[in-house]
Order: structure tokens, then C-alpha cells, then sequence
């Protein structure tokens, strides 16, 4: 399985988060989408043409309307859809998606310091391939993040302007995700 790291070629990742903003994201230079809008009738459909352009497809389970959070769903996007990996908050399923042969990404919102702890002790219990933290604004947790967990970190969240990206990335992220269509195009 070829490790995260090795797929990163822009450090921009798209976030679909609309259908509308399904094109944009097949014709930008991005190589990685995260797949957050969809159904279980169309789900198959945006993940084969995202991968015909060359993309890397990571379905964030939380947001695929009609999809069951158990292991018969993993195993059915596996053997179904195809992507090339999930995105969740439920720890549980990365050990069925990591089963079913997936590249994992354990997405977790930072709130304050008990959830930052309890976010590294959930992160290195499951085991994720990369860890993305939302939001995104927080070098200084981005750094120490880098530290606590040996996963490649992707942030996200009210990230809106390249001066953040390459702060974020400073920091240590190895990606930044951003549903915002414009920062697609930015070259990094």
C-alpha cells in the first residue's frame, strides 16, 4: 500500500463539500479530494471520475448521506466504491477500513487541551495512516503535534488565505485541506 507521504504531490488538498464544486476540484492541481458530500447513489460515480483524472479519493464517511458506521459499510466501500482511503471521527471504523485494505485518515476537532490529549491517546491506540486536525489555525499545536503522534498531520479549517497555508505547513502539517475552491489553485 503506498503510504500517505508518498501521494502527497500538492500540499493543497480539496475538501468537497458540494456537488457544485465537483468540477473545480477534477480540473485543479490538486491530487488528493476528500470526498464530503455525496450519496449512496452517487458516490460511485464521483469516485470513478475522480480517479480517471488522477486524483487520490478519500471518503469522509461522516458525510456520505445513507451510509451505515459499521463494518459491512467499510466493507462495502472497499469491494464497491473503491476509494482510495476514508476519512472518519469514529476511531472504530479505521481498524475496519485499515482490514478492508484503505489508506486511513482519523479527522479530529481540537477544542481545548482535554481534547487535544484525548485526540493523541484515540490516535495512537487506532493507529490511523494520517491524522487531520481541525481547525487548522494553530501553529504552535501543529508543532506539537508533530511530536506526540508519528502520523503525517493534515490540517483544515477557517484556513483562507496562502499566508495561512505555509504557516500551517511551517508548522509542520504535511497537507492542508480547504473546502474553499479558490485555494485550490494555490501552487504549493
Amino acid at each position: 500500500m503506498t503510504e500517505i507521504i508518498d501521494m502527497v504531490e500538492s500540499q493543497i488538498i480539496a475538501s468537497i463539500k458540494r456537488p457544485e464544486d465537483f468540477e473545480q476540484a477534477l480540473t485543479s492541481e490538486v491530487n488528493i479530494v476528500f470526498l464530503m458530500t455525496g450519496d449512496l447513489l452517487t458516490i460511485k460515480e464521483y469516485v470513478d471520475i475522480l480517479k480517471d483524472k488522477g486524483k487520490y479519493v478519500f471518503l469522509h464517511l461522516d458525510f456520505i448521506e445513507g451510509l451505515a458506521n459499521n463494518k459491512s459499510a467499510i466493507k462495502f466501500v472497499a469491494q464497491h466504491w473503491k476509494p482510495t482511503g476514508i476519512i472518519t471521527t469514529k476511531s472504530n471504523l479505521i481498524k475496519y477500513a485499515k482490514d478492508e485494505g484503505l489508506v486511513t485518515i482519523q479527522r479530529m476537532f481540537l477544542i481545548d487541551n482535554g481534547a487535544l490529549a484525548k485526540g493523541v491517546e484515540v490516535i495512537n491506540s487506532c493507529r490511523p495512516d494520517a491524522v487531520e486536525v481541525l481547525p487548522g489555525l494553530m501553529p504552535k499545536i501543529i508543532d506539537r503535534l508533530t511530536r506526540e503522534i508519528p502520523m503525517p498531520l493534515i490540517v483544515g479549517g477557517l484556513i483562507s488565505s496562502k499566508e495561512e497555508i505555509l504557516a500551517a505547513l511551517e508548522a509542520g502539517a504535511l497537507a492542508v485541506s480547504s473546502g474553499n475552491p479558490t485555494l485550490w489553485k494555490v501552487n504549493i
